[in-house]
């Protein structure tokens, strides 16, 4: 298999994430390494199954696994408990056991939903993740979070269920529409914010990005974060960067805009308001923005203060009256900077002046 990398996670349940190039083939020899020949529920969506599931389809039927295949309609609209349970009963209706095994091959939003499965059916039953997309390579794939949006707002139902494992093809996001490569690169341009400034130069530089590289350093991090905060409860909080006003915006558009597009504005609206409030380096904030108009992505907030406010608020990572912000001070480096709840449109306004 040519892989290039193998970053372990070590959480309490430890795993694996396999990165590499033309290795979408060799997935059935990979979950043989992983758990005994069983039935396999293969979850995707209709544009994945179109293009990758019959590969991985026949990769593990011919290691000795049982595939059932269960496809629903792509996009965020499609996470919901409604698409949940119609899992869940399907697999039910196939009598799958706690010694079987879900696969979730796609992005954020079909690893999300297998997860959530994984972690409800029969108290628990193993899954691994195969993501298609570089927005869940870099973040939804690894970590553990699963969950599906409410009407209230986003992931605010869920369960923490590690994988027993990620294979992560890099050659998979040839495929992805240019809009959602975009998404990708702001989850991507996030982790560079929070951890390294030698990859945030590399995504400056829109001609000479390495993608494997900048993946495998990406969830190398995520890893290394996870491995201390399973739980979210503190130094996690961290990847969040962005998304406290991102997931508002995306709750505001009715999904319209997609969640890398929200949190790069999110990030965006942030870093202006800590430029204005003293924590925050101004060329910081410029080269944030930069980056991100660079990688297509958008930096305007197009809603009002109130309606972000009020989406924020109902966010899952609100606590009491408080909240937590991620703050960059320079690139490379950000902190959590604890706020009265009451302070977040205040917020919203300064970062919303360009």
């Amino acid at each position: 298999m040519p892989v290039t990398d193998r970053i372990p996670v070590h959480t309490a349940s430890p795993y694996t994430v396999t990165v590499g190039r033309n290795i979408l083939r060799e997935s059935g020899r990979w979950l043989s390494e992983l758990h005994a020949p069983c039935t396999v529920m293969l979850v995707t969506d209709d544009t994945v199954n179109a293009l990758y599931a019959d590969t991985v389809d026949a990769a593990l039927s011919a290691v000795g696994f049982r595939v059932l295949r269960f496809v629903f309609s792509h996009g965020e609209a499609s996470k919901t408990m409604t698409t949940l349970v119609t899992l869940l009963e399907y697999m039910a209706e196939n009598a799958l056991t706690r010694t079987d095994v879900i696969v979730a091959l796609g992005g954020g939003v079909v690893s999300d939903l297998a997860g959530f499965a994984a972690a409800v059916y029969l108290r628990g039953i193993s899954h691994v993740t195969i993501p298609t997309t570089l927005l869940a390579a870099v973040d939804a794939a690894v970590g553990g979070k699963t969950g599906v949006d409410l009407a209230a707002g986003k992931n605010l139902a869920g369960a923490f269920k590690q994988p027993l494992g990620v294979l992560c093809d890099i050659d998979t996001f040839a495929t992805l529409p240019l809009s959602e490569y975009r998404n990708g690169m702001a989850e991507t341009i996030k982790t560079a914010m929070l951890c390294d400034d030698a990859l945030f130069c590399v995504l400056e530089d829109t001609d000479t990005c390495d993608l494997s590289a900048a993946v495998a350093r990406c969830i190398r991090y995520k890893a290394q974060v996870v491995a201390q905060d399973e739980h979210d409860r503190g130094l996690r909080q961290l990847l969040n960067f962005g998304h406290t006003v991102g997931h508002a915006i995306e709750q505001c558009s009715n999904f319209t805009l997609a969640h890398g597009q929200a949190v790069a504005i999110g990030m965006a609206v942030i870093a202006r308001a800590a430029v204005q409030r003293g924590l925050c380096e101004t060329d910081t904030a410029k080269r944030l923005v930069r980056t991100l108009k660079a990688h297509g992505l958008p930096t305007d907030n197009p809603y009002s203060v109130a309606e972000l406010t009020a989406a924020a608020l109902r966010d899952k990572k609100r606590h009491g009256d408080r909240l937590s912000l991620v703050v960059p001070r320079a690139v490379g480096n950000c902190a959590l900077h604890d706020i009265p709840a009451e302070q977040l449109a205040q917020w919203i306004t300064e970062g919303s002046i360009e």
